[in-house]
């Protein structure tokens, strides 16, 4: 069988257009790989220094002060105790509780530029180690035992974020906090957690890493006062003590009822009431 001879041009031809197609498929390629998937909520990264920017919450104190009762916690065996300022504000005698009926006499130191407070008695308690120098990430968990609704119980949650808490009425001003998703509570506990404000947010070594301050139950937020704060306010003495002691073990989501009970019990974490005003 014979096939018929191609004509030279179209062997020419054929053999260009492979050339061409070669050329072509050589041609340097510059696309990016694909983007990589998003982490929900940004969970795990550093947390941001505070920034004007930052969303606002807006809490309205009353012009005058009124006898309540909150949380503090320990930060020094010689009877230095830190709360919320709003427990104690315009507060002329307040007191450490220290058993059922029985309190020891605090005087008051407030903080102007924060929702902070520094108390002082005749003697005191084991120190809560602070943690503020520590990095900060999204996600991270907290841990806040203190005296809700003036009755021991504690609250666990997760950092979302930073927030500009804006005070309106008596000491009115602005300053940063952090914003924590509620992810648990003392398990009969229901409703408001109006007496867990002065109460340490602590973080799974047992350190103090700010003041709880106020919480949007709607929302389910709780709000604590930044690092930055805290630092400002103790200066010296954010620098642990040899006395200082954590938790003989980690604090999870499984044990922070317990946790919560030894610091109570030793009155590292005690109940603060304001008796006169």
């Amino acid at each position: 069988m014979h096939f018929p001879k191609l004509p030279d041009w179209l062997v020419y031809a054929v053999v260009v257009s492979a050339l061409l197609v070669v050329a072509v498929g050589r041609q340097e390629r510059s696309d990016a790989p694909p983007p990589p998937p998003p982490v929900p909520g940004e969970e795990g990264l550093p947390l941001g220094p505070s920034s004007p920017f930052d969303p606002s919450i807006v809490v309205q104190v009353p012009e005058r002060p009124e006898p309540g009762s909150g949380t503090a916690f320990s930060i020094g065996d010689d009877g230095a105790w830190l709360t919320a300022r709003h427990v104690v504000d315009g507060c002329k005698q307040a007191a450490i509780v220290v058993a059922d009926g029985r309190g020891v006499a605090a005087r008051v130191h407030v903080d102007a530029r924060a929702d902070a407070a520094l108390l002082t008695t005749e003697g005191g308690a084991p120190a809560v180690p602070l943690g503020i120098d520590q990095p900060l990430r999204r996600g991270a968990r907290a841990y806040h035992p203190g005296f809700p609704q003036g009755h021991p119980g504690e609250a666990a949650s997760r950092l979302l974020g930073r927030e500009n808490l804006v005070v309106h009425g008596r000491g009115a001003r602005t300053e940063p906090v952090l914003v924590w998703a509620e992810v648990g509570r003392t398990d009969t506990l229901k409703g408001t957690l109006s007496g867990l404000s002065g109460a340490p947010a602590l973080d799974a070594a047992g350190r103090v890493i700010g003041v709880t301050v106020a919480e949007a139950p709607r929302r389910g937020r709780i709000y604590t006062t930044a690092p930055e704060t805290l630092k400002t306010l103790l200066g010296p003495r954010r620098h642990p003590s040899p006395s200082e002691f954590a938790p003989s073990e980690p604090i999870t989501t499984e044990n922070y009822g317990r946790v919560a009970d030894g610091l109570r019990r030793d009155l590292r974490v005690a109940q603060v009431v304001c008796l006169a005003v």
